[in-house]
Parts: structure tokens; sequence; C-alpha cells
């Protein structure tokens, strides 16, 4: 399974790392939008499948978007996914919290204490 959220730049790395009958998950277009594709081109990669999810499919009613929040943190809580803090900063110093971000100083999430 490829999941690339970079878009036209690595659309042909994402593709060729597949094995047979490989999934291709497009969801993001960093570089610019995966430009139309052919199936016969993901039938010379092997039977290759592809989708572009957007979340409000998957979460269209609230008990869908409850039952993939509990999905998600009992896998948190299995300790299968870890979460890394990399920083908190209190309340009163968003700006400062905005301007890590932005200036990519940040590393894993990032947390606003109340």
């Amino acid at each position: 399974m490829a999941y690339d959220s970079v878009g036209a730049a690595t659309l042909d790395a994402s593709l060729n790392s597949l094995r047979r009958r490989g999934m291709f998950v497009t969801y993001g277009n960093a570089s610019g939008p995966v430009p139309p594709l052919e199936p016969l081109r993901l039938s010379r990669g092997g039977s290759l499948f592809m989708t572009r999810p957007t979340l409000f499919d998957y979460v269209a009613t609230p008990n869908e978007l409850d039952a993939s929040a509990d999905a998600l943190f009992a896998v948190i809580r299995s300790g299968a996914v870890k979460v890394e803090i990399g920083q908190t900063f209190p309340l009163d110093q968003v700006r400062q919290a905005h301007e890590a971000l932005a200036g990519r100083t940040t590393v894993g999430s990032t947390l606003l204490i109340p």
C-alpha cells in the first residue's frame, strides 16, 4: 500500500513501489494534483488499485464519526500507535506556537495547554 500526500511529483515513485494488487491512496496534492491516469497503467503495474478518499465520505454521520474515533483511540490505547508530543505551549503563548509551526521548527504533535 502506498499513501501519497504529495501528488504529481511522487505519483510515479508511489505506483512503482507497489507489488501486484497493491493499493495506491492519493490524499493530497502538495506538488499539484495527480494528472489523469490511464486505467491500463494500473493493469500493467500488476492489477493495482487506486483511490482518492475524502474524510466526509467516511464520517458522514455522527455514528460513523463516533465509531471511527472509538477505533482510533482503541489502537492508541493498545500501544500499536505512539503519539509523539514534541512540544507544548501555554495558551497565552499561542502566537509563539503558530510561529513555531509556520517556521517548521516543531516535531510531532504540538499542544496548547489552557
